[in-house]
């Protein structure tokens, strides 16, 4: 008799994919990429980018609402990190495959 497939929940396969949608922007690699270096404010974010702030905003909050990030206030400025050790791994594994 053939084994049972271990296979992985559907709601967790929906939550990934949307994630995954979320993920798959350059500029949405980019701010991971920039913040697998540790915290950083929007304004640098931007910077880094080479976007207007407004913009950054827009991309870090759509990584948030993935839970993809935390963020912390210290007075007017934002910090963003990465919340999860997910991200790296995808990263590593986009310059494997992707990279130069």
């Amino acid at each position: 008799m053939p084994r049972k497939a271990r296979l992985v929940p559907m709601e967790s396969l929906r939550e990934a994919a949307e994630c995954l949608k979320v993920m798959a922007h350059p500029v949405r690699l980019r701010i991971v990429d920039i913040l697998m270096q540790g915290r950083y404010p929007v304004r640098r974010i931007a910077e880094m980018c080479d976007l207007p702030a407004h913009q950054t905003s827009e991309h870090l909050r759509l990584l948030k609402g993935c839970r993809l990030l935390d963020c912390e206030r210290d007075g007017r400025t934002v910090y963003y990190r990465l919340a999860t050790p997910r991200l790296p791994a995808l990263l590593t594994c986009i310059r494997k495959t992707c990279g130069h």
